[in-house]
């Protein structure tokens, strides 16, 4: 089969490799689309954490089933998505079922090869069924339950206001799932383009400009001067999160979904004053999946919107590099194997 390795940072290079064969508790996968994440971009950087070289990419993913080994409902031949997370079953988070945080947790295309590939071999339980949705679709499941976590884990109420920024396709995703949970949502960004996305796209009502001199003071009026009860980080960026402590109204939660290398600081005094809540939020949950695919097919979010360039598998490696260009106004590329 055919495979796109990163070698190294800014060096992506395709090889043939034998086709996996099926091992016990495990499934092979034809691989169909493969959506092109901050994570894989950040590791063609050098910049993305807990990554190592040489590294097949890719985590958002559909496909078909070809053959499984272990308990499972899914036929050969049905579509599939798949939980990326592959978790150990027995530390101290997994047993509470926290998989999504496990000690020993191997992320498909970040600590094991991923599947920009034909062929991927993942464990049977890492199957989601794909019934009702499209190859599309399904290869942008996992990047919306991660937004879906990152709501989930700041147990966002109906009618309070929150501050995503980022306006990114996790911070997309954050969006559209603050306001299934009946939220304002405020979209922080530096990029126009992206503000009039989430206009155009997500009905967002309230959107700043975060290189706005008085940015501050427009999220101070958007919210009648109380501040959002909800920030989340959806950056990564050092100094955006950084940043977000400022935004945090008194008694509020600011929930990290973004990552990155450094040390994070801020003052603690003005964190201590306002009582408030700081939490990452990490990976997400098959309670997560199977929100996001009934709120696919109940139409209460239509992610197609979010793809903006197309390509096949063959034209990755020449492609790639522009999709880290902001001129290029890529949302999301999604990658065609079938």
């Amino acid at each position: 089969m055919e495979l796109l390795r990163c070698v190294a940072p800014g060096h992506l290079a395709y090889e043939q490799a034998p086709k996996p064969q099926l091992q016990p508790g495990r499934a092979l996968v034809r691989i169909t689309r493969i959506g092109i994440c901050g994570t894989d971009l950040h590791a063609f950087e050098g910049t993305q954490p807990y990554f190592t070289y040489p590294r097949v990419l890719g985590h958002e993913l559909a496909g078909q089933l070809v053959e499984a080994d272990g308990e499972t409902d899914i036929r050969p031949g049905d579509t599939v998505t798949i939980m990326p997370y592959f978790y150990c079953g027995q530390c101290v988070a997994c047993r509470v079922g926290k998989t999504n945080c496990c000690e020993r947790l191997q992320v498909c295309g970040v600590h094991t090869d991923g599947g920009m590939a034909e062929f991927l071999s993942v464990p049977t339980y890492a199957l989601v069924p794909g019934t009702g949705l499209a190859d599309d679709q399904l290869a942008l499941v996992e990047p919306l339950a991660i937004g879906a976590h990152g709501v989930r884990r700041a147990q966002v109420q109906p009618g309070e206001y929150v501050l995503v920024v980022g306006a990114g396709p996790i911070g997309l995703g954050v969006m559209l799932f603050a306001q299934i949970a009946g939220a304002q949502v405020i979209a922080l960004d530096v990029n126009a383009g992206r503000l009039a996305f989430c206009g155009k796209h997500l009905g967002i009502p309230h959107r700043v400009d975060a290189t706005s001199a008085d940015a501050l003071e427009q999220i101070r009026a958007i919210t009648g001067g109380d501040m959002p009860t909800v920030v989340i980080d959806a950056t990564g960026n050092r100094r955006a999160i950084e940043s977000g402590f400022g935004y945090l109204a008194h008694g509020g939660r600011y929930v990290l979904v973004g990552l990155q290398r450094e040390a994070v600081s801020f003052s603690h005094p003005e964190f201590h004053k306002r009582e408030a809540t700081l939490m990452s939020s990490r990976n997400a949950t098959r309670a997560d999946f199977d929100a996001v695919m009934t709120a696919m097919r109940n139409g209460q979010i239509n992610p197609m919107t979010f793809i903006t360039h197309r390509v096949r598998f063959g034209e990755v490696q020449s492609e790639f590099s522009g999709w880290l260009d902001p001129a290029n106004g890529v949302i999301k590329a999604m990658v065609s194997l079938a």
